[in-house]
């Protein structure tokens, strides 16, 4: 069988290949542009951003595997087969991985890590008193998903309280869980730091923005670690500049890599990440995409297939 690859760029090849010659040796792993690659011998493909046509040239194409747990990039190809399986790369590393990144991000901002990140960078002794303790600011996750719910949990082993939204309703033990539009102001009105973690859909387009960030409580944090396309940064720094946000942990954006110029860099209440925050190691990935393939091999259903209707 040979799966194409193209995550990473060339140089993570190798690195891809060692994860997949350690748990399904009989993969024939090559990269996406090597030169005199058949299409038509391919039989899946693991992508990130694919050219626009480049998936629909081959013919024997079985399914087709992001490499993280959104696949946006991929549905911007106007020639996508979608009569194939495609696959988000949602790992349990993943999700532990999140559920680190969010705890971290939410005791920044109640710590104030930002302004400390400013006062080393200029040599300055700035002396002051955290201005939260984590425990007394309640933390709202919009999203409860894998990764949600695991972020959910290590919070709330950590002592913070924790209120949920999604768009249809769930039960979790010992949050407070509401669902659909028509609750989401009582979720917000709760949420002191506000974590999103909502996929891309038509619905979720746009939706951090001042509407929305104006019905949180006053100097309430953000933590913005679901798709770019949700937040209005000009609305968010707006929002930072009046008070009405604290601070912002900021890990995604409509534009990766973030542009040079963009005054996200700069501003003093925005810490910027590197859509860095839930992505597994390559061999992790590699493991269970190599479980997926067996699966599809096998004729099971596939985990995490994106579902059009749904938007995810």
């Amino acid at each position: 069988m040979l799966l194409v690859v193209k995550s990473g760029g060339e140089q993570a090849l190798p690195e891809w290949r060692a994860g997949f010659a350690d748990v399904a040796p009989e993969l024939d792993v090559r990269w996406w542009d090597e030169p005199g690659l058949d299409p038509a011998l391919i039989d899946y493909a693991l992508v990130w951003d694919p050219e626009p046509g480049r998936l629909a040239t081959m013919p024997k194409l079985r399914a087709i595997f992001g490499s993280g747990a959104g696949v946006d990039a991929i549905l911007r190809d106007p020639h996508l087969p979608t009569h194939l399986p495609l696959v988000r790369c949602v790992p349990p590393e993943g999700t532990q991985r999140m559920g680190e990144f969010v705890c971290w991000a939410v005791l920044s901002l109640n710590k104030d890590a930002r302004r400390m990140a400013i006062a080393q960078a200029n040599a300055v002794w700035d002396a002051f008193d955290p201005p939260f303790a984590a425990a007394a600011r309640t933390v709202g996750i919009m999203g409860l998903g894998a990764m949600g719910l695991r972020a959910a949990e290590m919070l709330r082993g950590l002592g913070i309280p924790v209120v949920g939204w999604s768009r249809t309703r769930k039960i979790v033990d010992g949050i407070t869980c509401f669902a659909g539009p028509a609750e989401l102001p009582a979720f917000l009105v709760r949420s002191e730091v506000l974590v999103c973690l909502l996929p891309a859909t038509p619905e979720t387009v746009g939706l951090i923005a001042a509407p929305l960030l104006a019905q949180l409580p006053q100097g309430a944090g953000l933590v913005q670690v679901g798709r770019g396309a949700h937040q209005v940064l000009p609305d968010i720094i707006a929002a930072l500049d009046v008070g009405q946000l604290s601070g912002a942990m900021l890990d995604v954006f409509e534009m990766e890599p973030l542009p040079a110029d963009s005054p996200a860099w700069r501003h003093p209440r925005i810490t910027v990440t590197p859509h860095a925050a839930s992505l597994p190691s390559r061999h992790e990935r590699a493991r269970y995409i190599a479980e997926c393939i067996a699966r599809h091999q096998r004729g099971e259903s596939l985990p995490n297939l994106y579902v059009p209707e749904r938007g995810y």
